[in-house]
């Protein structure tokens, strides 16, 4: 029985080594071919699982741009004509429901008859795809038909700080903006579902998740960019085609509104806007004609100019906005004291020309408070000249000029080139470049630079996102103020805020007050180059509450399309309207003494009718001599007027002139 067992164990080891021996023959010789045959009874099913790119909030959560699910209509050719029977309903079933044209998918055919993934539809919404989906089932016989589930970014307010959030392109890919500056962090990593099945029998699936993007939490406050958008389209709204047919009411208007304490962005907007869910539709500049008159590289440059970010990109010279930093400058190098006093008769004889002040009749003698309340020119070449060269270059590195400010946007201007230096600064261009004219700046730099100089010399890097979080809404990072580098002593700081209040209680800023807040500011009017053409960018910069500033508000104007481009009256109204809105929604801290003005019923007004209208008039007269209080062009001709020097001007602010003291 022993032998019997081991001789029919010997055999069966026997069959499978010679078993074995075939099988290894046959996969050497013809294992391909087999391979082949057994793969064409199966079916391979890929697709890919797309991410959800992440959202960007608002400091208070509301979402601002969004990622919603959408599908794509797939055919798998190879699957539809695996059957005669299949083609037929599948086609109707595409042109039926889908509105797919019979000839497209013929045409796929004929091409592509071994296709398993034709993209026929995109961006269905979920509506619609269930729609199809119980439509579908009254078909028979309908094969290689699949909704492949994806994105469509959606921006929910439209036009809403566009040039701030930016918009993607192809696939998930930030354009401008947040989108560009945090397209790594926003997008996720696609996942993968595959397996092979045939008609008998089917496999487990193996399945690679997707991994959502994280979301990015914005400074941005969609109420106040809202309350500030309003104001910009009104005031271009009142002034489109006034002074230039068929144009906008500026070819520019911008505002910034900062945190000086920490460099956060509450609001940035810029005019003319566009639609981030229509990038680019450009209604707004061009009618349906002149675009299609348009070569494509005009339209390309037509795009790419209304999606620049105005107050990060383009440069301009700033004017008065920066004769705070020239007395920062002389009084935190010890030049200036600040008790000094200036004589202005009108114009200063600079090299080889006559420099003029905006009032061409002269200040007369003012002290440094008053010659940044009055923002007078010759005041401050003076104290230029004394400043010197050397320390009014540092001054202006130091308050971030020529610098880049790291704000976490793209497309920010170099601006280095656009300042003088040691090498090429002449006498007259320290002396034009103490007002705010001869050299470029952006909006970024002048905000943060005015941050430091109401905060107690404390430079922060400005920011438009505070924090990410990942998609269970659970903080991943933290974006901590970045504080850069001190830029002038407490001291100096405290001892500009009196000359930044007297700027809006008696000087040129006087009509952007807002009662009952404690305001500090300077306004700026600088002449465009070329100087002929007459062009102006009117701006206003101002913080409060001045003694613990909480905010920062810079308004520009860039060419506003009125008669008059140099009358500052339009970015004072616009700067007031907007800060009376900004304020109480910020809760911005009012004058503890404030008592509202109630207002007289009408009856009670009846016996001051004369006296109000004695103020009014008084009023308007005024505003029309100091309209333009920032201006300044060179003109060799010049000759200012030295009897009449004072006249306009309040009386308490008029001195005789000093006879004794030639020009």
């Amino acid at each position: 029985m022993q032998e019997k067992l081991v001789m029919v164990f010997m055999a069966v080891v026997l069959a499978f080594v010679a078993l074995i021996g075939k099988i290894t023959y046959i996969n050497a010789s013809k294992g391909s071919g087999y391979t082949k045959i057994v793969l064409e009874q199966q079916q391979y099913d890929s697709r890919v699982i797309p991410y959800k790119r992440g959202d960007i909030v608002d400091c208070n959560g509301t979402r601002i741009a969004t990622s919603e699910r959408v599908y794509n209509v797939i055919l798998d050719v190879y699957v539809m004509l695996s059957d005669e029977k299949y083609e037929k309903p599948t086609t109707e079933v595409l042109e039926t429901i889908f509105g797919i044209p019979e000839e497209t998918v013929r045409e796929i055919i004929e091409e592509r008859p071994e296709s398993r993934y034709e993209i026929l539809a995109k961006k269905i919404s979920y509506e619609k795809a269930q729609a199809i989906e119980e439509d579908a089932e009254n078909y028979s016989d309908v094969r290689g038909i699949w909704l492949e589930e994806d994105y469509q970014r959606s921006y929910p307010y439209g036009r809403l700080a566009s040039d701030v959030v930016g918009f993607v392109v192809g696939t998930n890919e930030g354009a401008i903006g947040i989108e560009s500056a945090y397209n790594d962090i926003l997008n996720g990593t696609n996942g993968r579902e595959y397996g092979y099945f045939n008609d008998d029998a089917s496999i487990e699936r193996t399945v690679k998740a997707s991994k959502n993007g994280n979301t990015v939490v914005s400074t941005i406050d969609v109420t106040l960019q809202s309350m500030v958008e309003q104001c910009i389209r009104e005031f271009n709204e009142a002034h489109a085609g006034e002074a230039r047919p068929g144009q906008l009411g500026s070819k520019n208007t911008a505002v910034m509104i900062m945190d000086p304490n920490t460099g956060a962005i509450l609001a940035e907007a810029s005019y003319p806007d566009f639609d981030l869910n229509n990038p680019r539709d450009l209604s707004i500049l061009y009618s349906g004609e002149q675009w299609s008159a348009m070569s494509e590289e005009e339209q390309l440059t037509a795009m790419n100019d209304i999606w620049r970010n105005f107050c990060v990109s383009d440069t301009f010279e700033p004017g008065s906005t920066v004769k705070p930093m020239t007395v920062a400058a002389g009084l935190e190098s010890g030049i200036l004291r600040g008790d000094e006093t200036y004589d202005c008769y009108g114009s200063l004889h600079v090299g080889d020309y006559d420099i003029s002040c905006h009032q061409k009749t002269g200040h007369g003698t003012e002290t440094v408070q008053d010659a940044v309340a009055f923002s007078c020119n010759v005041a401050m070449m003076h104290m230029a000249e004394k400043i010197g060269v050397d320390h009014f270059l540092r001054y202006q590195h130091i308050f971030g000029f020529g610098e880049y400010t790291g704000i976490d946007l793209p497309g920010e201007a170099y601006t280095e080139e656009l300042l003088f230096n040691k090498e090429n600064m002449l006498d007259v261009n320290l002396a034009t470049c103490s007002f705010g004219q001869g050299f470029n700046v952006t909006m970024t730099q002048v905000a943060a630079a005015f941050c430091s100089l109401v905060n107690g010399g404390y430079y922060y890097q400005p920011h438009v996102v505070k924090q990410i979080q990942d998609g269970d809404g659970k903080v991943v990072e933290i974006k901590d103020p970045v504080l850069l580098r001190k830029t002038v002593s407490a001291e100096t700081s405290e001892q500009l805020k009196p000359y930044l209040r007297a700027v809006l209680e008696y000087g040129t800023g006087i009509n952007a007050m807002v009662p009952g807040y404690d305001i500090g500011g300077k306004t700026g009017t600088a002449e465009k180059l070329p100087r002929e053409a007459e062009n102006y960018v009117l701006s206003f910069i101002g913080c409060a509450p001045l003694e613990n500033p909480e905010v920062v508000v810079y308004v520009v104007i860039d060419e506003p399309n009125v008669a008059r481009q140099e009358t500052s009256q339009y970015v004072l109204e616009l700067s007031q309207k907007i800060m009376a809105q900004a304020f109480p929604y910020l809760d911005i801290t009012m004058k503890e003494d404030y008592v509202p003005e109630e207002t007289p019923a009408p009856e009670e007004q009846t016996e001051n009718d004369d006296a109000s209208e004695d103020y009014t008039s008084y009023n308007e007269n005024y505003e029309d001599t100091y309209s333009n209080m920032d201006g300044a062009y060179i003109d060799e001709d010049y000759t200012p007027d030295l009897d009449g020097w004072a006249e306009g001007m309040p009386l308490e602010y008029q001195v005789p002139y000093p006879e004794e003291e030639p020009l």
